[in-house]
């Protein structure tokens, strides 16, 4: 019996397509497509890759505010402003704003207007510390919110004190400027030399100038160190006398309350005229011998 085989109508080349094994290039090749199919895959191509860079930089986050943007400063403006910090920090005594311009090479109007703006800025973020205008300069120094901390801080004992008579002292010649020695003693009615000494050692008072009368005295006035202690720009910020002066009803009770009756001077005459009566009979009698005879 012989073996079977296949007639060749019947090969595996002319079987039918879903009767033979699929070849690697029949698999591998794509179905052909419409163009508007092609324009709709190209279209959906391009609007997924958009969104995906929206996605990208939204995912950065870009922060939204309703506050207005602050424009920034100037290169120039923005390094004055740190040399402004700089020196008034570095300096022991108020630095005038003359002085700034010359620095930074600013008009000094630019340099006032830099100073300003420094103050609103350490007010705003609320600093612990101001920039104050003192002296004719500027320098720093604690917040006066913060005062009760800053005398807690400070011992007592720490600074010598001036005395009350110091003290009086100073205030005459700070309300009087310039005036002589001898006119602040007229004043107080006691010798000021030794007080106006301590005043002038301490740099509070000095000699301003010389009296063109008789003897030529020494002027004495207030320097920038007592409007520095003080807190004052110039001597026009002192507080007005009229604040210190009492009314009239109270200045005539006291001129009462030191007025002397009059009753009390006749009194004092009596007892003078008696006393001096009792003296002239007390040497009437010393002057007569006891057991004389006058007949």
């Amino acid at each position: 019996m012989t073996p079977y085989e296949p007639d060749d109508q019947f090969s595996e080349r002319e079987l039918p397509a879903w009767l033979r094994e699929p070849d690697e290039a029949d698999a591998a090749e794509p179905e052909p497509r419409s163009s508007s199919e092609l324009i709709a895959s190209d279209r959906m191509s391009a609007e997924l890759a958009l969104d995906e860079d929206f996605d990208e930089v939204a995912g950065h986050g870009v922060a939204e505010t309703d506050e207005p943007t602050r424009l920034p400063l100037d290169d120039a403006s923005l390094e004055a402003r740190r040399a402004i910090e700089a020196v008034v920090l570095a300096a022991t005594e108020p630095v005038e704003p003359r002085f700034l311009a010359e620095l930074v090479e600013l008009p000094v109007a630019r340099v006032e207007e830099l100073c300003a703006d420094l103050e609103r800025d350490y007010e705003e973020s609320r600093r612990g510390f101001v920039l104050a205008r003192v002296a004719g300069g500027y320098r720093f120094q604690t917040h006066p919110d913060l005062s009760p901390y800053v005398e807690r801080f400070v011992l007592e004992g720490q600074h010598v004190r001036l005395s009350g008579a110091a003290l009086e002292t100073l205030a005459i010649v700070a309300y009087k400027q310039p005036i002589a020695r001898g006119q602040v003693s007229a004043i107080r009615g006691v010798n000021v030399e030794t007080t106006l000494q301590t005043l002038v050692a301490r740099g509070y008072v000095a000699d301003v100038g010389r009296d063109p009368g008789p003897g030529l005295a020494v002027l004495y006035g207030t320097t920038s160190a007592f409007l520095e202690r003080l807190g004052l720009d110039t001597l026009e910020d002192l507080p007005p006398l009229g604040d210190f002066v009492p009314d009239a009803g109270i200045v005539e009770l006291l001129e009462r309350g030191l007025r002397i009756p009059d009753d009390a001077f006749d009194e004092l005459d009596a007892d003078s005229s008696a006393g001096a009566s009792a003296e002239s009979v007390i040497d009437s009698d010393a002057g007569t011998e006891p057991g004389s005879d006058d007949g």
